[in-house]
């Protein structure tokens, strides 16, 4: 993406986090931020009930590394003037404001097109830029996780309540990612065409997309899977399927989805050898017919040893499995280290450096470098003395509030 400006009038992680995914990748993102306020997700104080630093912001760092940040005030003649100077210099316009406020502060499709009529002009919204909702905003935990039925779906019936999202910024990130892609299929079609599009990506459709399989199950028959509470007992078809305590508190996930050509291996693996020749579990069908009898035989074996053993010993079974591990526990899997998961650069404040996630996407086994989040308003005169702007009007504009 070197060579490609995005311009991003966008606050908290939806739509933010896809001008983050496209500087990993090279852009050149101006984030536009208020001169005095910056983004509202700056002044967020808790996440999860956790308590955040101001200059040290895991909800500022993750969607906004290696950005510029030039602080303008939209709702100003002036400020907006300054914003059309960027849109003419820039190859994408990003935004997550609403309607009403895109309209009210000049810098909807058409206001931007004026100024740059080549520019690209993506927007994410909660629930579409059509229909009757068009203009109701929304937020991870409303449009991705309750309203989209995820919610209801990683919820078990027999739990008799909704379960909270617990991961905040959830579909934030997944739809930064399909707005990100969307980008770069657009910047594609313009090369090869010369026209540029507008873009929309919602939170309910990121949701609908990453649930795909099971709705598109229940259009088909009208039933999707339900989670189920560790202790329910579900239809058992495979018992090799499914979440295994061991002896210390630990879970062992088992997901041997088609047991041809595996079941001697797995129950080796399992210290239950010898019903690999039981006639019983033997074969695929005897196996499926038997498998409550089975798993029950499973689960007691997982049962006898520690998780530690068990995450040892099964690395060389030729079926699949996972350990069930906490978000910080990946922090540590010597898989996702070896993948460049993390990355980790100088912070903004603080002498321990910062630690986010990489964008999923490598190219060439390569990890892509990033930078910092910026802090508000940092790179104001550096960006617009790009532009050409000289420092009389910079100072006057500073004077009149319109910049920072």
């Amino acid at each position: 993406m070197e060579g490609v400006r995005v311009l991003e009038v966008a606050q908290f992680t939806f739509v933010p986090a896809a001008g983050a995914i496209l500087a990993d990748w090279g852009a050149d993102v101006i984030k536009i931020e208020h001169p005095v306020r910056g983004d509202t997700q700056r002044g967020f104080l808790y996440m999860g009930g956790i308590q955040l630093e101001a200059d040290r912001h895991p909800l500022m760092e993750h969607p906004n590394r290696g950005k510029r940040s030039v602080g303008i005030d939209v709702s100003t003649p002036d400020g907006q003037e300054v914003l059309y100077e960027l849109a003419k210099t820039s190859d994408v316009f990003l935004t997550n404001y609403m309607p009403q406020a895109r309209q009210k502060n000049k810098f909807d499709v058409e206001h931007i097109r004026a100024a740059n009529p080549n520019i690209i002009y993506a927007r994410g919204s909660a629930y579409g830029d059509k229909g009757p909702e068009r203009l109701v905003g929304g937020f991870d935990g409303t449009a991705f996780w309750t309203r989209s039925g995820i919610g209801h779906a990683l919820t078990p019936e027999a739990l008799g309540g909704a379960l909270g999202q617990g991961i905040p910024a959830f579909g934030d990130s997944i739809g930064g990612m399909n707005i990100a892609g969307g980008i770069s299929a657009a910047l594609f079609h313009r090369e090869k065409t010369g026209e540029a599009v507008e873009l929309d990506v919602s939170l309910l459709s990121t949701a609908w997309w990453a649930a795909g399989a099971s709705v598109t199950q229940g259009m088909e028959v009208g039933e999707t899977m339900r989670s189920t509470m560790p202790n329910e007992a579900a239809p058992m078809f495979n018992p090799f399927l499914g979440n295994f305590l061991t002896s210390d508190g630990g879970t062992i996930n088992l997901c041997v989805v088609s047991p041809t050509g595996y079941i001697r291996d797995t129950f080796e693996h399992l210290g239950l050898a010898e019903l690999a020749d039981d006639p019983r579990f033997s074969e695929v069908m005897p196996l499926i017919e038997n498998a409550a009898a089975a798993a029950e035989l499973v689960a007691e074996s997982i049962r006898s040893k520690p998780f530690d053993y068990w995450r040892e010993h099964l690395k060389t079974m030729k079926g699949q499995w996972a350990p069930f591990q906490s978000l910080i526990d990946l922090t540590s899997d010597e898989q996702a280290i070896a993948n460049d998961m993390i990355v980790e650069y100088e912070a903004s404040a603080g002498e321990e450096p910062f630690r986010v996630v990489r964008g999923p996407v490598q190219f060439n086994h390569e990890p892509l470098e990033t930078t910092r989040a910026p802090q508000a308003s940092e790179h104001t005169e550096i960006v617009l003395m790009e532009l050409g702007m000289d420092w009389d009007r910079i100072e006057a504009l500073k004077d009149s509030g319109a910049i920072a």
